[in-house]
């Protein structure tokens, strides 16, 4: 059974140790992941162990499966739990379609964003909104003035159809300035990071991770087992892909993100551990995380109930210092995926 703890140091929020991430969940064939992507069907029963163990914190996004992931969680958790009994959490910025205000964070698509996320929720209002990168990371759309995203996200939550804001990738310094032009002017600020940040991308232990601990900002990583990598859905290269989705179109986009020389050695070595201890390498690379005390609560994504079982278990694992050391003796510095504009 998963503990309950602070969502960080600037709210009152608490949450799940882990965070169900839903990116996989909506109509099968439907978005860029729709070729691994679970019907409601197959989803129900992942949903129905998460809370029955006391993991109640869940992350979607509008863009996944271009709403339909919404329609499902929304679904699920009406279903399943009572409003009071779940965190949910939702992103804006990515494009919802061709036109030329869908996607971005600009107030018009912030507003009309968050009543269209609203509505495929069945909610009146979500927990937790994130917005999935910096208002000038977002390529179709990136000359948008800060103060007016800011500015939007406050009355989002001053409307009551939000309770929190959260940010995702994007430059420490960036993050810092919105913090800074939030409270200059009397606005909401941002509770939490999603950040990138696993075994093999650890480039966020620079700036972002010490900037989140010092201030208070609660980090929910995103894609803590690489996308597969470190749970050994690759075997050893990318050409060995043994899971829907290391083997289907989503290859190329984890491709592009792992570039390090020492990747696939570093996963040898959670599998190495995970043999030493008993457990599953899944299990070794969350429990790495988990045992950080800056992080609050990594994001997390099963296909099987088995799997969420295992993740489930790993925070009860507490790896020794030479365990850890073992992890990351073999990781060298890459190239920020920020600066090349793939993170």
């Amino acid at each position: 059974m998963l503990n309950s703890i602070p969502l960080g140091q600037r709210c009152g929020l608490k949450v799940s140790e882990l965070c169900l991430g839903t990116m996989n969940f909506g109509q099968p064939g439907r978005g860029h992941q729709g070729d691994w992507t679970l019907g409601i069907d197959d989803a129900r029963p992942i949903f129905e162990k998460a809370l029955e163990n006391g993991l109640f914190y869940f992350d979607c996004a509008d863009v996944y499966g271009l709403g339909a992931c919404e329609d499902v969680v929304g679904v699920l958790l009406k279903e399943l739990a009572r409003r009071e009994e779940y965190v949910l959490a939702t992103k804006v910025a990515m494009p919802m379609g061709r036109g030329a205000n869908f996607s971005g964070l600009s107030r018009k698509h912030i507003l009309e964003g968050v009543d269209a996320s609203l509505q495929r929720l069945g909610h009146d209002y979500v927990d937790h909104l994130v917005i999935h990168r910096h208002p000038h990371g977002v390529a179709a759309n990136p000359d948008i003035p800060i103060e007016e995203t800011m500015e939007a996200l406050n009355d989002v939550v001053k409307a009551g159809k939000v309770l929190y804001l959260g940010g995702s990738s994007m430059w420490a310094w960036q993050f810092a300035e919105l913090q800074h032009v939030a409270a200059q002017n009397g606005w909401v600020q941002f509770v939490s990071m999603q950040n990138h940040y696993n075994l093999i991308y650890r480039e966020e232990e620079r700036e972002m991770n010490p900037y989140c601990a010092s201030t208070g900002v609660a980090l929910t990583p995103w894609s803590p087992l690489a996308r597969g990598i470190l749970a050994g859905s690759y075997r050893g290269s990318f050409e060995k892909g043994s899971t829907a989705r290391s083997s289907g179109r989503d290859r190329a986009r984890t491709e592009s993100l792992y570039r390090g020389d020492a990747d696939f050695e570093i996963a040898d070595r959670v599998i190495e551990l995970a043999n030493r201890l008993g457990k599953k390498p899944a299990q070794i690379a969350i429990a790495w995380l988990m045992n950080k005390a800056e992080i609050t609560a990594p994001i997390v994504g099963v296909s099987r109930v088995e799997q969420l079982d295992e993740l489930i278990e790993a925070a009860s694992i507490d790896l020794s210092d030479d365990d850890n050391a073992f992890l990351e003796e073999l990781y060298r510095p890459v190239d920020n995926l920020l600066s090349l504009g793939t993170s």
